[in-house]
């Protein structure tokens, strides 16, 4: 059952945390669209220094929003544009300490400095991508990058 609780000790500490808690609030839900919405919903309530959490999911040509958690979004995304294209296209996480020095970058909140964009993967399908905004640049180190790696793996496990 799922308990909201602080998070503490380290960054992996407290990744773990919210694993556990992501996996308790979607224990026996498959609804991809509900689960994002309180993942989303999770993740930004529990991590400081984020102005933007969601999900965008690929309708198999291009990248659409999907539930978040912050500023209206880009709608759709090509996947050969942006931070989100980037993670789509390679099939591989993309952590970007300056939105400003990416190449392509779409600024869907101005106030974004930093993101860290990881691809949803069932097998070799792209299902989609989970897009973390901050307005700190360098705000997401590769603990980060694991521990919402982590978080991702466990939206897909609920998608089974």
């Amino acid at each position: 059952m799922y308990t909201a609780s602080a998070l503490s000790g380290g960054k992996p500490e407290q990744y773990a945390q919210l694993v556990e808690q992501a996996r308790a609030l979607l224990d026996g839900e498959r609804d991809r669209v509900a689960n994002a919405a309180n993942l989303s919903a999770l993740v930004n309530q529990s991590l400081p220094q984020l102005n933007w959490v969601g999900f965008y999911f690929y309708d198999g040509r291009e990248l659409v929003v999907g539930p978040f958690q912050g500023l209206p979004a880009c709608v759709r995304i090509p996947l050969d544009k942006g931070v989100c294209g980037a993670a789509a296209s390679s099939r591989q996480t993309q952590r970007v300490a300056d939105v400003h020095d990416f190449p392509g970058h779409i600024a869907c909140d101005a106030a974004s400095r930093s993101e860290v964009v990881v691809p949803l993967l069932r097998g070799e399908e792209l299902i989609g991508v989970f897009d973390l905004d901050s307005p700190v640049p360098e705000r997401f180190d590769a603990d980060d990058q694991a521990g919402l790696e982590a978080l991702a793996r466990v939206y897909l496990e609920s998608l089974a």
